[in-house]
């Protein structure tokens, strides 16, 4: 199932990402959340590799059952707080973006949680998943192997 291993991949990629997650991990975002993010985009995306690991994160942090079997159809749930619904959607909108602007009734809401520069953190975050699922797409890693604490 695998098109490409871990040991195919250029030295110093998957490293380099890492200095990302490392500074997105040093940020001010609360790590459940971005987990939250991360979950939903992998799932919108449909990358069954980082479902997998970003699901284990969460269960690892206490998420509930309820919340991680709802979150595909969040918007029609009462289980996720106006923080997290508003952070969604940004997500959401900046995963399957087009060529207009994220419009305003998508950004401005964050502005009631988050200062500009905790938006800028929020962005890269999001980006950083779009970029991982997508070279899971490609490399085929197979899902259901990954255990916490092995990043």
């Amino acid at each position: 199932m695998e098109r490409i291993s871990y040991a195919d991949i250029p030295e110093g990629m998957f490293e380099n990402l890492r200095v990302i997650e490392d500074f997105l991990n040093n940020s001010p975002l609360d790590n459940k959340l971005m987990e939250l993010v991360k979950l939903r985009v992998s799932q919108k995306n449909g990358c069954a590799y980082c479902v997998d690991m970003h699901y284990k994160e969460l269960k690892h942090t206490g998420e509930t059952e309820l919340r991680l079997s709802s979150l595909c159809v969040w918007e029609e749930t009462p289980y996720f707080s106006t923080k997290e619904r508003i952070v969604l959607k940004f997500a959401e909108t900046l995963t399957k973006i087009n060529r207009a602007p994220i419009p305003e009734d998508v950004y401005t809401p964050l502005l009631d949680y988050f200062n500009k520069n905790e938006v800028c953190y929020l962005t890269l975050a999001i980006t950083q998943i779009n970029t991982w699922n997508r070279l899971m797409k490609v490399f085929l890693f197979t899902p259901g192997n990954y255990k916490v604490g092995d990043q």
